[in-house]
C-alpha cells in the first residue's frame, strides 16, 4: 500500500509547525515565513496503544551527580592554532561542542576549517566529511592551502545516520560537516537543505556530540537576507554560532561570534584572505588605519571595543550639494538611524545646516561600527567635510552624543587612550564626564576633555587657527 503525505507548514524563523499556512508565525510573529513541506503520514496501526504515561519512563537516579562530583580538571578545550578563532571560540574549542559556522558563498568558511586541520592533525585525529565535494576535490584544496598531515580523513557522504555510525566506529578527536544543508536523514521524505532535514540532522549531530564528547563543526548556507538558512531552531540547538563577515571582493574577513555558550560574543577575529588560504590580522587597528589620506577634509579616527580588544577605525563623511529634490543619505558600516539622530543634532544643537545637501558615511576596510563611542569620531568627520577643513591625522576621539548635544561618558576609556597612544596618536578628544575613570598624567597623548558637540568643534578651529 502506497504511503500517504501530508503538507506541514513550518515557520523558517522559529521551527513552529503548523498544519495550514499562516500568513503570520503565531508564535515569533514574523510574516511570510511559513514554508510548505511535504511528509509522509506515519500509518496509525489498528488498537494502538495511548503514548506511556511519563511514570513509565526509564530510571536515571543513579546518573545524578552533584556539581562538586563533576570534574572539570582535565583539559576541556582544544586550541585551533589561530589565535583569532581561539579568541571568538573564547579559549578554544570545547569538547563535546556543536558549532555552527556560517558566512556568504566564497567568504572563507571551508578553507578557514580546512587549514586549521595542520594544526590538530599534529596531536588529533579529524574526520573531514564533505557533503559537496568529492575526497578528490578536496585533497586538491588542501594542496592548495599547504595542509599536510596524517591525521585527516576524509569521508563524501551525505546520509546523516551513516555518518552518525562511522563517527561512532571511528572516534575521532574532530568532525567537520561540510555543510549541514547537503546532510539528509533517510525516514524523513522532504528533500536536503529542507527545514526538517536541516533541524534533525543538527539534532542528531548535537546528540552524538554530547553523548562521544566529540567536538563537530557544522558549516551552514546563508539565505537571500543574510541570514544562515534553516530554522532559528537550528541556532538554538547548536552551542556556538560563528560568522563571517566582510565583501568577499576585498581581502579582509571579520569572524563574529553570534552565540556561544562557553565564550563572551562580543570578539571578534579578523582574517586577511591571501592566495595560499586565510592569514591571521594580529594587530587590526594598524590594518583598517593603514593608507589614510593626509589633508583632506571629512575624515576622523575613531575607537571601539569588540569584547576586550580596542580597535582603531577610520570614519570617512562626504557632505555635498545635492542634485535632486530630495539630498540623499547613505551609510556603509554605520547604523543609518544613528546618522540620521547625529544629523539632527548637529543642525539643532551646533546650528549647521544639511537639509539639502547629500551625506555619505563610510567606515573604511568593511568594518561596521555599532557603539555609541562611535558618535562623536561621526560628528567631527560630518563637520569637517561640511567646513572643508581637514582634522589633524594624529587626533582621535570617542564619545556618545545625546540629544542635548551633550557628549557622555563610554566605558573601558583607557584601554582606548593605551590602544590609540600605542599606534602613535598625539591628539585624543573624549568626553568630560569621562576624566574620572583615568590619570591624565598617566599618558603621553594628549587628551582633550569636552562637554558637547560645540567644544569640540571649537578645538579643531582652534587647531587650525580660525577663530
Amino acid at each position: 500500500m502506497a504511503a500517504k503525505l501530508k503538507s506541514v507548514y513550518i515557520c523558517s524563523s522559529c521551527g513552529y509547525e503548523s498544519a495550514k499556512w499562516n500568513g503570520r508565525c503565531p508564535s515569533c510573529g514574523e510574516w511570510n515565513t511559513f514554508e510548505e513541506e511535504v511528509v509522509e503520514a506515519a500509518p496509525r496501526k489498528a488498537g494502538a496503544k495511548k503514548a506511556p504515561s511519563a511514570l513509565n519512563g526509564e530510571d536515571c537516579s543513579d546518573k545524578v551527580r552533584t556539581l562538586s562530583q563533576i570534574d572539570t580538571e582535565d583539559e576541556i578545550r582544544y586550541s585551533t592554532g589561530a589565535g583569532e578563532l581561539d579568541r571568538v571560540l573564547g579559549g578554544g574549542l570545547v569538547k563535546g561542542s556543536l558549532v555552527l559556522l556560517g558566512g556568504e558563498p566564497g567568504i572563507g568558511k571551508s578553507t578557514l576549517l580546512l587549514q586549521i586541520c595542520s594544526y590538530f592533525g599534529r596531536e588529533h585525529t579529524i574526520l573531514y566529511v564533505s557533503g559537496e565535494e568529492s575526497v578528490r576535490q578536496v585533497k586538491l584544496r588542501a594542496d592548495r592551502l599547504g595542509v599536510v598531515t596524517t591525521n585527516l580523513y576524509l569521508l563524501s557522504i551525505t546520509d546523516a545516520e551513516s555518518v552518525c555510525s562511522t563517527i561512532t566506529a571511528t572516534r575521532p578527536d574532530i568532525v567537520i560537516i561540510d555543510s549541514i544543508q547537503t546532510m539528509n536523514i533517510r525516514d524523513i521524505s522532504s528533500s536536503s537543505g529542507s527545514i526538517t532535514q536541516v533541524r534533525e540532522c543538527t539534532n542528531m549531530f548535537m546528540h552524538l556530540a554530547k553523548d562521544l564528547e566529540i567536538p563537530i563543526f557544522l558549516v551552514g548556507h546563508v539565505n537571500k537576507d543574510g541570514a544562515i538558512a534553516g530554522p532559528k531552531v537550528m541556532e538554538h540547538i547548536v552551542d556556538t554560532v560563528l560568522f563571517f563577515e566582510g565583501d568577499r571582493h576585498q581581502s579582509y574577513r571579520l569572524l563574529r561570534a553570534v552565540k556561544n555558550r562557553y565564550g563572551s560574543t562580543n570578539e571578534i577575529g579578523v582574517f586577511e584572505m591571501l592566495d595560499n588560504g586565510l592569514s591571521q590580522v594580529e594587530n587590526p587597528s594598524e590594518m583598517f588605519l593603514s593608507g589614510r589620506p593626509c589633508g583632506v577634509s571629512g575624515s576622523c579616527v575613531g575607537c571601539v571595543m569588540e569584547g576586550t580588544r580596542p580597535i582603531l577605525a577610520e570614519i570617512q563623511a562626504l557632505v555635498t550639494k545635492s542634485g535632486y529634490s530630495a539630498p540623499r543619505r547613505t551609510s556603509t558600516g554605520f547604523d543609518f538611524s544613528r546618522l540620521a539622530i547625529i544629523l539632527a543634532v548637529l543642525e539643532k544643537r551646533a546650528g549647521l545646516f544639511y537639509g539639502s545637501l547629500d551625506v555619505y558615511v563610510n567606515i573604511v576596510g568593511g568594518f561596521r561600527l555599532d557603539e555609541p563611542a562611535a558618535d562623536l569620531p561621526t560628528a567631527l568627520a560630518l563637520y569637517s567635510s561640511l567646513m572643508d577643513m581637514p582634522i589633524n591625522e594624529k587626533l582621535v576621539s570617542f564619545g556618545e552624543i545625546g540629544l542635548g548635544g551633550e557628549i557622555r561618558s563610554i566605558s573601558n576609556i583607557s584601554q582606548r587612550i593605551a590602544e590609540a597612544q600605542r599606534l602613535g596618536f598625539e591628539k585624543c578628544i573624549i568626553p568630560k564626564m569621562s576624566l574620572r575613570q583615568i590619570d591624565p598624567r598617566r599618558y603621553k597623548i594628549g587628551i582633550i576633555a569636552v562637554s558637547n558637540i560645540r567644544q569640540a568643534f571649537d578645538y579643531l578651529k582652534k587647531e587650525r587657527g580660525i577663530s
